[in-house]
């Protein structure tokens, strides 16, 4: 079984470089891309990430190094709270309707 060390280096080059987990290289000494896929699983699983995360935002703002100047926040991980209008169909640039192909 692989070192936890080593299997991070292979799941932080996977998502530094953005190559897909069974592309990872053998001969850079981080495993297989697979091990490397379900150690980063089971750590989520576990909530390693999660804290990890936590215990790093926590010590970047306690040294005032922590600017969220350039945060971006992904709508597909935020929840609208207040709800939104429901996107309608898309609208059609010609008069008529084309016709169906079923």
């Amino acid at each position: 079984m692989l070192a936890d060390r080593t299997l991070l280096c292979g799941i932080l080059f996977v998502l530094y470089t953005g190559i897909q987990c069974e592309w990872l290289p053998g001969e850079l000494g981080f495993g297989s891309g697979m091990s490397c896929w379900r150690r980063l699983r089971d750590w989520n699983n576990a909530g390693v990430r999660q804290r990890l995360h936590e215990v790093l935002l926590a010590e970047l703002r306690a040294a005032d190094r922590l600017s969220l100047s350039r945060a971006v926040i992904d709508s597909s991980h935020v929840q609208a709270l207040k709800g939104g209008l429901r996107p309608g169909g898309a609208r059609s640039t010609e008069d008529v309707r084309a016709p169906t192909t079923t």
